[in-house]
């Protein structure tokens, strides 16, 4: 049976930024926290943040943070009562659920039930149907080896296509194919490589938005059968199917779209039965102006900073209460109306404008070819209305054996405008000396007049800049080149703003809003400071 209730001891089955970010929201709402590391990771900042800390096994993440008797006996060990895991690693495992809770610890997720009954693409679409929320055309391939039987399949869903596969997630295997005779080795392919990460060969075929935005739902639902959703995230600035920028809200979405696709992620989060924080995805065709259901991640995002900055909801605080019993109506901000079967629960309104990057120690300018060592100097920026999660501090070691993500670098505006010019003073103003990273890259993408304008799309990235983007390295790209070369790979980009001829607010009277710091809804200057009661660091 599910161990459900109260819980004072939280262990985080993760590492890096996000493992900080857990620990810090339980120590705004009086939860102890163990973090789990490995032989890598020994004294990362992770680490420091909590209140206790387990080594879980060597640095090979399959022996360590995948490792699920070794999590399940550091929580005995503490004296944890609950798990969170983070993102990544075991946060979609539906067996690691079902361990934690006939363990008879709490779990800070949705239902293991649940968990499975979305692992599989085709599955899920099928509930979103139900639901009544719109999918588009896909198509099973019912015999992988029946040649014949793929191009029939293909045709009935109209070209141009994508193949995908079943299982797993992050674009892997996916190919678009928009001509017949393409559509066999496009199959092999990506069969490959769904035997090869997935150990599942199942594909479907989906037709092919073009131009397509993708547009993403968070949704949080407690024990009590509400359901709600919490806004709307674009994150259509993707490279090879990863994000990249993303922002909250969408700035292409007419109100009543906004509504549409709102609540279509509400109905799909209650129709399943969810609890907790999730994230319903969707792509938005800018054609037709229709929204078609994806996948749901049944997990905390990467990106919920931007839905927290733009809303004023402290999303992981909002995990911790749901787990521990508490109903969607006592989350601070949110309003009930009706009671009984007929209660609905509405989120704080949105206020203003949240985008955030990810900053990778990467090398763009080399195929975004990952960097491991030392990290000599770190200055994260600070300053009213930019926000800074990560796990790294100077001295600290980025490993070859897990993501390369140093930190997500988060900015508020009034406005889109005023965001956006925000965050590019508070990168320029950023310091990483030792390893090359992808600030070039970003700063870059955040002056593009494409990106000013929103006109952008899920492959855009990938066609403008191909296989590599700016970097400190890239032969192209003289002015960075000579910057950079000054400053020390990674150094401050303040020399590299000055420099750029398509120049932008920056500085910081942009950082600060030309109206003064007293007018505006909050101040961040640092941590996780929200709105009134979303908590400060």
């Amino acid at each position: 049976m599910a161990a459900t209730g109260p819980f004072s001891r939280v262990l985080i089955a993760n590492r890096g930024e996000i493992a900080v970010r857990v620990a810090r929201a339980c120590r705004l709402v009086g939860k102890a926290s163990v973090a789990v590391f490995s032989e890598a990771d020994f004294g990362a900042r992770h680490v420091r943040e909590a209140d206790m800390a387990v080594c879980v096994g060597p640095a090979e993440a399959a022996q360590s943070y995948l490792n699920v008797d070794a999590l399940l006996e550091a929580a005995r060990k503490t004296g944890a009562d609950a798990v969170h895991p983070g993102y990544g690693f075991l946060s979609e495992n539906a067996a690691f659920a079902r361990a934690v809770q006939d363990a008879g610890l709490v779990w800070i997720g949705p239902p293991a039930d649940v968990i499975d009954s979305l692992e599989s693409k085709t599955q899920a679409k099928a509930i979103a149907t139900a639901a009544g929320v719109p999918t588009a055309r896909a198509e099973v391939i019912a015999d992988l080896d029946d040649p014949d039987g793929i191009v029939a399949t293909a045709a009935a869903v109209g070209y141009p296509v994508l193949v995908k596969p079943e299982a797993g997630g992050g674009g892997k295997g996916m190919k678009r194919v928009d001509r017949e005779e393409d559509l066999l080795d496009a199959v092999a392919a990506a069969r490959r490589i769904a035997r090869a990460a997935f150990s599942n060969e199942t594909l479907f075929i989906e037709r092919f938005v073009e131009r397509a935005r993708h547009v993403e739902v968070q949704v949080l639902a407690d024990r009590f059968g509400v359901a709600t959703h919490v806004g709307e995230r674009e994150c259509s600035l993707q490279r090879r199917h990863q994000k990249v920028i993303e922002e909250a809200p969408c700035a292409d979405l007419s109100e009543a779209e906004r509504a549409a696709v709102c609540e279509s992620g509400r109905a799909f989060a209650a129709h399943v039965g969810y609890i907790g924080a999730g994230t319903v995805e969707f792509l938005f065709d800018p054609v037709r102006r229709e929204h078609h259901f994806l996948e749901m991640n049944t997990r905390l995002q990467v990106e919920h900073p931007v839905t927290e900055m733009a809303r004023g909801v402290d999303l992981v605080a909002a995990q911790l209460h749901i787990a521990a019993g508490g109903a969607l109506a006592d989350l601070p901000g949110f309003a009930a109306t009706g009671q009984g079967a007929a209660l609905a629960v509405a989120p704080p309104p949105a206020r203003g404008h949240a985008v955030e990057v990810r900053v990778y120690a990467e090398d763009p300018a080399r195929g975004y070819l990952p960097q491991t060592g030392t990290l000599l100097r770190v200055r994260w920026p600070d300053g009213p209305f930019v926000r800074v999660d990560t796990g790294f501090e100077t001295g600290d070691a980025v490993s070859m054996h897990y993501d390369p993500m140093l930190a997500k670098v988060i900015a508020w505006g009034r406005t889109r405008t005023q965001a956006l010019d925000r965050l590019a003073a508070a990168l320029r103003t950023t310091v990483i000396h030792g390893l090359n990273t992808n600030i070039p890259f970003l700063l870059t993408l955040l002056e593009r007049d494409e990106v000013r304008a929103n006109d952008v799309y899920t492959s855009w990235l990938d066609v403008t800049y191909g296989g590599k983007g700016p970097g400190a390295a890239s032969p192209t790209d003289e002015t960075t080149t000579s910057a950079l070369t000054v400053l020390a790979p990674g150094g401050s980009h303040e020399a590299l703003a000055r420099s750029s001829a398509s120049g932008g607010q920056g500085g910081a009277a942009a950082a600060a809003g030309s109206d003064g710091l007293t007018s505006e809804p909050f101040v961040a200057l640092s941590g996780f400071s929200m709105f009134g009661e979303g908590g400060g660091r």
